[in-house]
């Protein structure tokens, strides 16, 4: 029996257009009304997701749970509490916004634990990260000490190539050891950078955990090499229809929906109801 399910949110979730459908809503709370955890595990901040858990009914929930940060922060729904916090070290956040921020294609963001900043923002990820609530405040110099008393979760760059990310990786592993940093790919356009063992899956296996839940009663939902983490982690690792290849190969179901099309209800509806 599957005890919860962790689930990214952009493009594996949410539709296109950023929106949560009203079946997968149902679907996620007639999983809760069985005792079943559902869990938002997404790489942006837990302040951009508040209405869709309260679509979901577990906004402000005692006792629910969501992941951010790529793995970055854990956190109990009421109140927003914090209950397992895995920071970048400063020095290691420094060096890795400062690669970004030397590249004048790309959109630099730092996430703090509340607060998401972005060094040269550019219109195309602007009108994505605004497209799905995602409220952000802008850098407008290169200053990172304004970060030193904060908890920085991770760093990522926007850049609209697969080309450009991946020259933004060897950048960045140039001036920081690669041991030390988790990197992933997300959305065609995010290179992103947390700390080594920071990831979905770890978290997913930490909250496991704390909740005396084990890796194989917990399914995984995702799309995107970033989501691979979570599903190596699991029992059941899902694939939606519109997940990438490498996805797929790692998931033990891939949906016959895609994304639009309500895909976490038909996972929930075949293995949990």
């Amino acid at each position: 029996m599957y005890k919860m399910i962790v689930c990214d949110l952009d493009e594996t979730l949410m539709n296109d257009d950023g929106t949560l459908s009203d079946k997968n809503a149902a679907a996620i709370q007639a999983a809760t009304a069985k005792g079943v955890y559902f869990v938002p595990n997404s790489g942006r901040s837990y302040t951009s997701f508040q209405n869709d858990l309260e679509k979901m009914q577990l906004r402000d929930r005692a006792g629910q749970y969501s992941i951010s940060y790529n793995g970055g922060l854990i956190l109990e729904n009421a109140g927003n509490r914090p209950i397992a916090v895995n920071a970048m070290p400063y020095e290691m956040a420094k060096k890795v916004f400062q690669v970004g921020a030397a590249n004048h294609e790309a959109a630099t963001h730092v996430y703090t634990q509340d607060v998401l900043y972005i060094y040269h923002p550019t219109p195309e990820d602007s009108a994505y990260l605004t497209n799905r609530g995602v409220s952000f405040e802008v850098l407008t110099d290169t200053d990172f000490t304004r970060f030193k008393q904060l908890n920085i979760m991770k760093v990522i760059m926007a850049l609209p190539t697969m080309t450009g990310r991946k020259e933004m990786r060897a950048a960045v592993e140039a001036q920081v050891d690669p041991s030390e940093l988790a990197v992933t790919y997300s959305s065609d356009r995010y290179v992103e950078f947390n700390r080594a063992g920071v990831n979905k899956g770890s978290a997913s296996v930490q909250l496991g955990k704390l909740l005396r839940i084990a890796p194989a009663e917990i399914i995984a939902a995702g799309d995107n090499s970033n989501d691979l983490p979570m599903l190596k982690a699991v029992g059941l690792p899902v694939s939606v229809q519109n997940g990438l290849d490498v996805v797929k190969s790692v998931a033990k179901y891939v949906t016959v929906a895609d994304n639009n099309h309500d895909a976490i209800a038909e996972i929930i509806n075949k293995f949990i109801l």
